[in-house]
């Protein structure tokens, strides 16, 4: 499985990028994961359009926005096990600090809330990376989720 995720803007705290890094580490045993900083939402939407074109299976675009679908930890497992069995690569995408636009919400296969607060964009994304971890050792049985 292939999974992307991009965001908005250089990250301005040293914790945050560790955090991100150490959660991508941690999901390359069980997929091929990259983390992108992008300029802005043009830019995310060019990555997505882009690798659809250039592959006929196309990506899928996960935009993270409040207004979208929550899931349970266990729920995001089987999202990206049905991913996984589709052969559907993955671009989950957080925007900066004003969200993305309705083009984006449009352009989007699929919006994903963190759940109902509002997060800064920044943590967002290590929650984001973290509960990917989590799936894919759900998904691997791995000891890791049984600490709740």
């Amino acid at each position: 499985m292939k999974i992307k995720v991009a965001w908005i803007g250089k990250t301005k705290e040293p914790a945050i990028q560790a955090l991100t890094n150490e959660y991508l580490k941690r999901m390359s045993r069980y997929a091929e994961v990259a983390g992108l900083a992008l300029k802005d939402e043009a830019a995310i939407l060019a990555l997505a359009s882009g690798e659809r074109q250039q592959k006929k299976e196309g990506h899928k675009l996960v935009l993270l926005d409040s207004r979208g679908k929550q899931f349970s930890s266990e729920e995001l497992a089987e999202f990206l096990e049905r991913e996984q069995v589709n052969a559907t690569p993955l671009v989950f995408a957080i925007g900066g600090s004003d969200g993305f636009s309705e083009e984006a919400r449009r352009e989007a296969s699929f919006t994903l809330s963190l759940g109902r607060m509002t997060l800064p964009h920044e943590l967002a994304r290590v929650v984001l990376v973290e509960q990917l971890y989590r799936a894919f050792t759900i998904l691997k049985n791995h000891p890791y989720h049984l600490g709740h």
